[in-house]
């Protein structure tokens, strides 16, 4: 039985699934001129062409994509068949960004359940805002980080048009409050709380370097009510921050249910009114081009998006 060469056909998997050698290579952490090297010892091996070579990119012949399809599964397996001789010797490990309040509010549930099902993952999870570099790894000022991020998690696409962006769920916004301040205003669910003095109501302004979160006049508005928005007491440059607000008694907030769903089940906050707002667009799984289809980084997205609403379209 003769083997094509192992490097080889390593080279030949990476420039396939990513489009073209540069990227193959910063992937295997050799030159672009050593994937080609390796691309050319393929194709002498197979005596076929594996690659049209287009500028910058490559495009799959026919003798291309057979091969592909069968390198993929065959490296998988090897994979497979590594990390199974070895545990506790070999740890994959997957480099997780992710914005402040999904942090603080929303991943790490979902980051357990990843952890129970893929034991041999070691995760390493980064606070940042948007724009991440994806080039370095640096986030968030993170100078001396060495490890650039497998998946950034942000609020829709628009900051990463290179990258490959798959959308996980589009989280939408209720009124809510303690029970202490609805107490106090002898409110209950299902009241008009629309004739609160404007101070009572808590803003979510996320500034103007970030797509628009729904304001208290978008929502009145949809509800047929007052249509304009009130000039509150707090304005909250994040959707945590807001959420905060409201737990400590300071007002109404426009609170994202995903964000607020561990409140809201415990009784600290509570939903005044069942009509949502949808915030605008999806929140989303940022990766390396081709890379959302690696086993783990595909395994992690899916469990992100379980139990989420529904995208529409």
């Amino acid at each position: 039985m003769k083997l094509p060469p192992l490097n080889a056909l390593r080279a030949f998997e990476a420039a396939a699934r990513t489009g073209g050698y540069a990227a193959a290579a910063e992937e295997l952490g050799v030159s672009a001129a050593a994937v080609s090297q390796q691309v050319r010892k393929l194709e002498r091996f197979f005596g076929r062409r594996l690659f049209d070579r287009q500028a910058n990119r490559v495009a799959l012949t026919e003798a291309g994509r057979e091969i592909q399809t069968a390198a993929a599964e065959g490296l998988r397996r090897i994979a497979e068949m590594s990390d199974s001789l070895r545990p506790g010797l070999v740890r994959a490990r997957l480099t997780v960004s992710a914005p402040p309040s999904l942090v603080e509010r929303w991943l790490p549930a979902r980051l357990g359940v990843f952890a129970a099902r893929h034991p041999g993952t070691s995760l390493d999870i980064r606070v940042a805002d948007d724009p991440v570099d994806f080039a370095s790894g640096d986030d968030a000022g993170q100078l001396f980080a060495a490890r650039r991020p497998d998946v950034r998690l942000c609020y829709g696409a628009r900051l990463y048009p290179d990258h490959d962006v798959v959308p996980l769920f589009e989280d939408r916004v209720v009124p809510m409050a303690s029970p202490a301040f609805l107490a106090a205003r002898r409110l209950r669910p299902g009241d008009d709380f629309a004739l609160l003095p404007d101070g009572e109501f808590i803003q979510t302004n996320w500034g103007p370097s970030f797509a628009t979160h729904p304001t208290w006049g978008d929502w009145f508005r949809q509800r047929g009510r007052r249509g304009r928005d009130p000039e509150p007491d707090f304005s909250a440059g994040a959707s945590s921050l807001a959420l905060e607000f409201a737990r400590l008694g300071l007002g109404v907030a426009l609170g994202q249910l995903a964000l607020a769903g561990p409140d809201l089940a415990s009784g600290a906050l509570v939903q005044l009114d069942p009509h949502p707002l949808p915030i605008g667009h999806p929140y989303c799984a940022v990766t390396h081009p081709g890379h959302r289809r690696r086993a783990r980084i595909a395994a992690l997205i899916e469990t992100l998006r379980e139990g989420q609403p529904a995208l529409k379209g």
